[in-house]
């Protein structure tokens, strides 16, 4: 509970003049407050009145002669909502927001190899080794993953898959991983228990594939400010390679497309204890993907492979839109042969529950490569025990489809939210809204008056310094 919005959200809406109307938004805080806090409705109303008077007292900033901090902390609202945009849903409307965040980044000049422009699963940077050769670089590649929000009751094992899933960022663009960042935030009423928790999530991975946890932070969601046991949290992993990035971009015409045997991370977990799956559960508990991608480091491949991704960005779909915009290819894939890349048991519960194997995360490992590496490949991953098939080819045609179990063709498209696997997420739905190029304007619009406002900074510091 967000009691600084809940106050400002109420005293936007009501007459600040009335006394009666602050009485009675002390009253409503203090019992939301007692809801959460073992304390008096004497201490809760003090409580209500110190939130209610440091909002105020922000407010008076709009009354300030100070034309130039007042710009810097209103906020370029687009007027669209992160639900309604469908942010953090991974489909088209979340694939919308990222590139205009790619483009406030991009706006910044400064140059890397892989930046968020790309869509691409990390980042990555080029620096000369010192005290080497002239002519030998190394490639620095950072990602960074958020915890399922609805792991967040479940800590270890949001901490498992939020580690997985940095990890193989770091994987898919040809790193091999050399070190872990671990960001913990938990709500002012949660268990310290949870940290602890989601931190052995975390280091069981670590252990696993033996990368160290080197730094990290913890703290509290909102302060004193948000009432109850909420953990979001993040964690980083930074790779090297002697090689140039395994990026999207690098795929060609006539390589084929090979997937590993997929069973899910943080978004099938999610889909088995919200749904009652509980056993499936532990199909999700593995690091076959790191194995087969170390593989490849190992046997010296990832030079020759011309991209790798992870199959989680809104499922299959996601992921073969995102390389078709990216390279102007078309990716041609055969149903069949995907269907037997999802693990039996993950399978039938997305069939059970009517869930899109193709638009949700199934956490495979899928390799671009041309048809004479593809066969090293399969061996090489084959050879730590990860199963790996063929399953399409990429071509000129510029679309990504599929050949489906009948021989016909289907263009892949992401939905505008990800395959809904939970009951809320079905009542939500996956349609894209009638108004989308309007809410697209608004966006774009705020994100266009975010770079104006990191240009007026930069200059108003640059003459003042």
């Amino acid at each position: 509970m967000d009691i600084e919005g809940f106050v400002r959200d109420k005293l936007a809406k009501q007459d600040n003049s009335k006394n009666q109307d602050e009485k009675s938004l002390e009253n409503l805080l203090a019992n939301i407050i007692m809801e959460y806090k073992d304390i008096n409705h004497e201490n809760a109303i003090l409580m209500a009145q110190s939130v209610i008077d440091e909002v105020q007292t922000t407010l008076n900033i709009e009354t300030s002669n100070d034309l130039f901090l007042k710009d810097i902390i209103n906020i370029p609202k687009s007027e669209i909502a992160m639900g309604e945009m469908g942010v953090g849903s991974r489909g088209a409307g979340d694939f919308f927001v990222h590139r205009k965040i790619a483009e406030i980044v991009a706006s910044t000049k400064s140059s890397s190899l892989v930046n968020p422009e790309a869509q691409d699963d990390g980042g990555v940077v080029k620096s000369p080794v010192s005290g080497s050769k002239e002519d030998e670089d190394v490639y620095i590649t950072t990602a960074v993953d958020g915890i399922h929000s609805r792991l967040s009751e479940y800590p270890f094992l949001g901490g498992f898959h939020v580690t997985r899933a940095s990890l193989r960022d770091v994987c898919v663009m040809g790193a091999e991983p050399v070190a872990i960042i671990s960001d913990l935030h938990l709500a002012d009423d949660g268990d310290v228990g949870k940290l602890f928790d989601f931190t052995a999530g975390v280091a069981t991975v670590s252990e696993l594939i033996d990368v160290p946890i080197v730094a990290g932070s913890t703290l509290r969601v909102g302060g004193d400010m948000v009432l109850g046991d909420r953990l979001v949290s993040a964690v980083g992993s930074i790779g090297v390679s002697k090689y140039p990035p395994t990026a999207r971009k690098r795929a060609e015409s006539g390589d084929v497309i090979l997937l590993t045997e997929g069973s899910g991370g943080g978004t099938i977990t999610t889909t088995a204890i919200y749904n009652g799956f509980f056993d499936v559960v532990w199909e999700t508990m593995d690091i076959g993907f790191i194995k087969a991608s170390n593989a490849l480091v190992k046997d010296d491949l990832v030079k020759d492979v011309h991209a790798m991704t992870d199959v989680t960005n809104g499922g299959l779909r996601g992921d073969a839109h995102e390389i078709s915009s990216t390279t102007g290819l078309g990716l041609e894939f055969y149903q069949d042969d995907i269907r037997n890349m999802v693990t039996p048991k993950v399978l039938s519960m997305l069939e059970t529950l009517d869930i899109d194997p193709l638009g949700v995360s199934i956490d495979s490992l899928m390799i671009v490569a041309p048809e004479d590496v593809a066969k090293k490949v399969k061996n090489s991953v084959e050879s730590v025990g990860v199963k790996i098939a063929e399953i399409g080819t990429v071509d000129n045609t510029g679309i990504p489809r599929m050949i489906n179990s009948d021989g016909k063709e289907e263009i892949l498209e992401p939905l505008f939210r990800e395959a809904a696997y939970t009951k809320i997420k079905k009542l939500v739905g996956e349609t894209t809204p009638e108004d989308f190029e309007i809410m697209k304007e608004k966006v774009q619009k705020a994100a266009d008056n975010s770079i104006k406002k990191k240009e007026r900074v930069i200059n108003y510091i640059k003459n003042n310094s």
